[in-house]
């Protein structure tokens, strides 16, 4: 995987002008679109597109410094149609526009070329299992929340408030398979995930795909397959979101196993009254690497 995000970086290079085609890139090293876009935003903590956006602006800005011929020209070359669709996306990495730039030496903003390496530290332990499993289907409540990636999600906290005590226990009667109990559910991540961008949230149950399902809840369909299971336990949710993102700097890199599309799931097994410490399951869909 480490290599094959460097081979990503490298097209990017080759290609600041173009669109770039990392479906067939991943398929040409035996992986996925979906699982490189994850990987790279976990390890680089920046979607690909905001990568590929201020690299394009770093050397834009250089262009534009020497003054290395008329703007709009700078803007085509970099894959702009316009000079203002040139100049927005300047601004917003660099915080001033290009013939402020041009006139002033800058402000510059730049962003370096990203190198992968991988160093086994073995900083966080992963205490790791993997399950086969066949059709079932995660039932309950499902809202549209914005992807916020350290601390509390508080649109997270206000749907679950919302819902009545009685909720609760009636969806964890109808939960009759793993993974079990209460669970927080997330699909339909953005697979660059990026901050601020929508996923569908569900707090709800595991149940077999015969189970009928009462009117008033939501359902997502998962199909069979196969996952691995992180057990984390401590402070929460910190513990919860260290060990998530371990999965991206040590496991994955670690192991010939990749993400599959699908959502993911958290099951809370263990937790004190006030919910500050907590003994968690993270169920993330995966297939062979």
């Amino acid at each position: 995987m480490i290599s094959a995000l460097n081979q990503l970086v490298d097209l990017v290079e080759e290609h600041l002008s173009e669109e770039l085609d990392v479906g067939r890139l991943a398929g040409s090293l035996g992986t996925t679109e979906y699982h490189l876009r994850r990987m790279f935003s976990s390890l680089a903590g920046m979607p690909l597109s905001e990568y590929v956006r201020r690299r394009r602006m770093t050397l834009a800005a250089a262009e534009v410094v020497r003054g290395e011929g008329d703007l709009l020209g700078i803007a085509v070359r970099y894959g702009y149609g316009s000079g203002e669709a040139f100049g927005r996306a300047f601004r917003a990495v660099h915080g001033a526009g290009p013939g402020d730039v041009r006139r002033d030496g800058g402000p510059l903003r730049t962003q370096p070329q990203l190198r992968f390496r991988l160093t086994v530290e073995g900083s966080t332990p992963m205490d790791t299992r993997l399950v086969d499993r066949p059709a079932f289907r995660l039932v309950g409540h499902a809202v549209r929340v914005p992807l916020i990636h350290r601390g509390v999600n508080p649109h997270i906290q206000e749907h679950i408030a919302s819902l009545p005590l009685s909720e609760h226990q009636r969806l964890k009667d109808l939960g009759n398979t793993v993974p079990e109990g209460l669970l927080q559910v997330s699909d339909d991540v953005d697979p660059d995930g990026r901050e601020g961008t929508e996923l569908t949230y569900l707090h709800g149950v595991a149940v077999s795909g015969d189970t009928p399902v009462p009117e008033g809840l939501d359902v997502i369909e998962v199909p069979a397959g196969r996952w691995a299971v992180f057990r984390t336990s401590g402070p929460h949710p910190q513990a919860l979101q260290s060990t998530w993102a371990a999965t991206a700097t040590e496991w994955f890199p670690s192991n010939p196993w990749r993400l599959r599309p699908g959502p993911s799931a958290v099951s809370v097994l263990d937790r004190t009254d006030d919910f500050t410490t907590a003994t968690c399951e993270l169920w993330l869909p995966v297939e062979p690497g």
